[in-house]
C-alpha cells in the first residue's frame, strides 16, 4: 500500500450561468437578453452560487496534509489520474458518467449541489457528509457499488468504455448502414443507430427507448450484462428488422460492421466530441468491460 497521502481529484463542469455568460459575454448583457424575454438571471445565479459554495465545503473537507487538484469536464481526457486518487464530482449525474471512463478503479463521490437538478441516482452524497466519507475512503472502509460498464472494440484496437451507453451509428442520428451479428445471427440494418445500454443507463437514454417502444427491461446497475436497442429500424428489401434487442452477456456476442462511407461514429455517453470513427469497412466488437465505476455509497 502507497505511503502517500491520497489525492482528492474533484470534478466539475460549467455552470448554467458561467456557460450563458460565455456566449453574452457579460452578466448586464445576459440579463438583457432574458429580461426581453420576461424570464430573469436569478434561477441560474442561485444554482450558480450552490455549485461553487459545494465546491467550497468539498475543499474544506480535505484533511489538510492531503493533497487536492479541481478538474473540469472538458480537461478529463488530458488529466492523468493516479491510483491513490479519490474523486468527487460535484454536479448531476451525468457528471459522474462523464468521468467514469478516465478512470481505473479510484473511489468516486458524488455530489449535488442542486437536488432539483439531477436524480442522484450517482450523486447521492450530501457535501456535508465529506469530511466523515473521505478519511474512511482512504482507508477502504466504505460502501462501494461496483457498477458495470460496456466497451466498444475496433478492429483495428481502438476501444472505447461507457458507463451508461454507447451509440452506434452516424453522426447525424438520420440513417446508419451496417451489418449486425448478434447470437450467431447476421442482418443487415439501416436505423438511426444502435444504442447499448448498463443496467445505469436504464435511468437515462435507454429510458426515454423503452418508454417510446413499451418494452420492459431490468438489468442492476452492478450486473455483467447490458441492453441492446436498435433505433428506427428501416424494413426494406436489403435490409431487416429482426436483431433490434437482446442481452449483451459474456456468453452472447453483438458485433457491428460499418457500411457508411462517412459519418460512421461510436460514442460514450452523449460525449459526441469523443468518439471513435465507424466508416465503411470497419468492425465494431461490444461488450460488458472488464473495468466497472467504484461508486462509493454514504452511510
Amino acid at each position: 500500500m502507497s505511503t502517500l497521502a491520497p489525492r482528492v481529484v474533484v470534478v466539475t463542469r460549467p455552470s448554467e450561468l458561467d456557460e450563458f455568460l460565455a456566449v453574452h459575454a457579460t452578466r448586464g448583457q445576459a440579463a438583457f437578453f432574458l429580461e426581453r424575454r420576461g424570464q430573469s438571471l436569478a434561477r441560474m445565479e442561485q444554482h450558480d452560487v450552490r455549485l461553487k459554495e459545494a465546491v467550497a465545503q468539498t475543499r474544506r473537507a480535505i484533511p489538510d496534509d492531503w493533497s487536492h487538484v479541481h478538474v473540469l469536464r472538458a480537461d478529463l481526457d488530458r488529466f492523468l489520474f493516479t491510483p491513490r486518487d479519490i474523486v468527487v464530482a460535484i454536479g448531476q449525474d451525468g457528471l459522474v458518467a462523464n468521468l467514469a471512463k478516465y478512470l481505473s478503479g479510484q473511489p468516486v463521490i458524488g455530489v449535488t449541489p442542486s437536488p432539483d437538478l439531477s436524480e442522484g441516482v450517482l450523486t447521492a452524497t450530501p457535501v456535508a457528509a465529506l469530511a466523515a466519507l473521505l478519511p474512511r475512503v482512504a482507508a477502504g472502509d466504505m460502501d462501494t457499488q461496483h457498477r458495470a460498464m460496456v466497451e466498444a472494440r475496433l478492429d483495428d484496437g481502438q476501444s472505447l468504455t461507457a458507463l451508461n451507453e454507447l451509440f452506434l451509428g452516424h453522426r447525424s442520428h438520420q440513417s446508419a448502414r451496417y451489418i449486425v451479428n448478434y447470437d450467431g445471427h447476421e442482418e443487415a440494418q439501416s436505423s438511426s443507430g444502435v444504442i447499448v445500454s448498463t443496467g445505469t443507463g436504464l435511468t437515462g437514454w435507454a429510458r426515454s427507448i423503452l418508454t417510446a417502444t413499451r418494452c420492459e427491461a431490468q438489468v442492476r446497475p452492478d450486473e455483467c450484462r447490458a441492453l441492446f436497442f436498435t433505433r428506427e429500424p428501416w424494413p426494406s428489401a436489403t435490409t431487416g428488422c429482426d436483431l433490434v434487442f437482446g442481452d449483451v452477456a459474456p456468453d452472447t456476442a453483438l458485433s457491428l460492421t460499418s457500411r457508411m462511407n462517412e459519418g460512421g461514429v461510436i460514442f460514450a455517453d452523449g460525449i459526441e466530441q469523443d468518439y471513435l470513427r465507424f466508416d465503411w469497412g470497419v468492425s465494431a466488437t461490444v461488450s460488458v468491460s472488464e473495468r466497472a465505476l467504484n461508486l462509493v455509497r454514504a452511510a
